[in-house]
């Protein structure tokens, strides 16, 4: 049972080529035509994905 928990959130968190391609596009497309707003959309998204790290890291050691 454990297999099968670690192979679904290896498939669908850690190795989803989709939703990390999602992540790094969401800032641009969504919120693009304002500086202001793109600027505030990209600096959540990298905090996001730096906080993440950290807890995959984490987790990991």
């Amino acid at each position: 049972m454990t297999d099968y928990l670690l192979l679904f959130v290896g498939t669908v968190l850690v190795n989803n080529f989709v939703l990390v391609k999602f992540l790094g596009l969401c800032p641009f497309m969504g919120v693009s035509k304002k500086l202001e707003t793109a600027m505030g959309m990209g600096l959540a998204t990298t905090f996001v994905m730096t906080l993440a790290s950290i807890c995959a890291w984490l987790i990991d050691t």
